[in-house]
């Protein structure tokens, strides 16, 4: 979130008729894009720690479900 509260494109430096912080540029909702684990900025700024497999097994080990191997 650090990354995206100092870029051109965080809603905060445009006014816009959203009352939530979001990019301008994807129109991510910032407060969930910065959490999801296998997104990245479609600007480079940041990107994925996991891919989409990974991230659906770290919720179901989260949510006590049997996990599948984690790669």
């Amino acid at each position: 979130m650090n990354i995206c509260l100092d870029c051109p494109y965080h809603s905060r430096f445009h006014k816009t008729m959203r009352p939530d912080n979001h990019c301008t540029d994807c129109g991510c909702t910032l407060a969930a894009k910065t959490k999801c684990l296998s997104c990245e900025c479609p600007k480079g700024k940041w990107k994925a720690i996991v891919d989409d497999d990974q991230e659906e097994q770290i919720k179901n080990m989260i949510n006590g479900k049997e996990p599948d191997t984690i790669a």
